[in-house]
């Protein structure tokens, strides 16, 4: 019992000890130190304009330079975080900066149980043999590694962005949900009770996603159908509702955003309005597959600025969609090398510009840093497929969800563009994948090798 106790303490414990290290981190560090250059753009890139123009009284606006009026340019919850904290700390003040790093790290942070979860309910019964209580290994390791690996914490610490707050909201997702098909519970009928509340959060979680990275609501169709496929037979009405009540609360976090930009724009943008501008960037031969630059010019005077602010976002994204799709009928077998391109560098690795001297030619600590950032970048790929297909072979409970989120989620991105950044979501499962995959490499996984669920997942 004793064991059972400290192990219930363990997902608070992996918290505390993340944020803690992350807060000192970022404090040593001077990763608050954001540089002053284009007027504070690396300071939120567009989000923290529209946070500077919140807390400045012009609305959810101006996300490039100067004042080129209503937005929705990017999703609305962390650029309304961001300039919640300009108003109480100041503009692009270094305060504020420490101020939103921490909570990134808070949220990076509170992804630790969701690993440390996702890993228990899974793997539940690889624990050693003859241990009958106290966490098993995958489980500990996972929220650990979660917890205290550098690569886990970069982007709570080092951009102000949205990918802590991403990850999180999509981890707790994937928890949620095991639960609703009772994965790792002791009597999946047992926990029936407790269904809907877990849809009700699990409709909650999945709207504020679409508030903050609306490119992961790609995945919310194959993470709803996982969830009633095994059930959905035998208990069609009662599906049905928990379904609906799912739905009912996504929309209604989803509502008023939507109902904002029909009043503003007089159209209908679900969450944001540039998809049109970013694809006409992706397919543009002169950026080869990857748009480096920022697809607005950040001069006030450029013309392609002044066109963007003279017909309007909306129309302006529009157009730039109808431009994008003539290049991509006028050579389709480049879109489709594009798109091959990005797929590979979503998982491994995504190309930089290398720093050069005054001749232009590529320094040669720049070319070694990139490739251990590349090398490092794509063994933690290949280690998450190889635990996935082991977790398949061995029918481990939950593997398949983790097959469709690897496999939907990226779609959005191979059709735009890719940064590291955006596999971020999917990094604490590529986490526990891991750390299952190496456990069950260990001197003693010929005795644990078929001690897992015999349920498809």
């Amino acid at each position: 019992m004793q064991g059972d106790g400290a192990a219930s303490r363990l997902p608070a414990r992996m918290f505390w000890v993340g944020l803690i290290v992350r807060v000192l981190y970022l404090t040593l560090a001077h990763t608050y130190k954001i540089r002053v250059i284009l007027d504070h753009f690396q300071f939120g890139w567009e989000m923290g304009r529209i946070a500077r123009a919140l807390a400045t009284g012009y609305g959810f606006a101006d996300p490039f330079e100067g004042h080129s009026g209503p937005t929705a340019w990017t999703p609305p919850l962390y650029p309304l975080l961001l300039g919640g904290v300009f108003k109480l700390f100041g503009v692009y003040t270094r305060t504020s900066a420490w101020i939103i790093l921490t909570v990134n790290s808070v949220f990076s942070a509170a992804t630790a149980p969701a690993v440390y979860e996702m890993a228990r309910r899974c793997f539940r019964n690889r624990a050693p043999r003859g241990q009958t209580s106290g966490p098993n290994p995958v489980a500990l390791w996972s929220g650990w590694l979660w917890a205290l690996y550098p690569a886990a914490m970069q982007y709570a610490v080092h951009w102000v962005w949205d990918m802590a707050l991403t990850a999180f909201l999509f981890s707790w997702i994937l928890v949620l949900a095991l639960r609703v098909r009772g994965v790792g519970e002791d009597d999946p009928e047992a926990s029936r009770h407790q269904t809907t509340r877990r849809w009700a959060c699990f409709g909650l979680l999945w709207g504020l996603t679409g508030l903050t990275n609306s490119s992961l609501l790609v995945f919310l169709p194959a993470c709803g159908i996982w969830m009633i496929w095994r059930v959905v037979r035998g208990h069609l009405a009662e599906t049905a509702r928990s379904v609906s009540l799912a739905a009912i609360c996504c929309a209604a976090v989803l509502t008023p955003w939507i109902a904002r930009n029909w009043i503003v724009f007089h159209a209908f943008i679900p969450i944001r309005s540039n998809f049109g501008a970013e694809l006409y960037e992706s397919v543009r031969p002169a950026n080869m597959g990857f748009p480096w630059g920022g697809t607005i010019p950040l001069a006030t005077n450029d013309p392609e600025y002044l066109r963007y602010k003279r017909m309007g976002e909306v129309a302006f994204s529009k157009a730039q969609g109808e431009r994008a799709k003539a290049l991509i009928r006028a050579d389709k077998p480049r879109f489709a090398g594009y798109i091959l391109k990005r797929a590979y560098m979503f998982w491994f690795g995504v190309p930089h510009a290398l720093e050069t001297d005054r001749a232009g030619r590529p320094l040669a600590n720049s070319v070694f840093v990139e490739s251990m950032r590349e090398l490092n970048f794509a063994f933690l790929s290949v280690g998450g497929f190889l635990g996935l297909a082991l977790a398949l072979r061995h029918r481990i409970p939950g593997a398949w969800l983790f097959f469709w989120s690897f496999l939907v989620l990226p779609l959005v991105f191979y059709a735009v563009t890719v940064q590291a950044r955006f596999r971020h979501p999917l990094e604490p499962i590529i986490t526990v994948l891991i750390v299952y995959l190496f456990q069950s490499a260990s001197p003693s996984s010929s005795t644990r090798r078929r001690s897992g669920h015999p349920v498809s997942g």
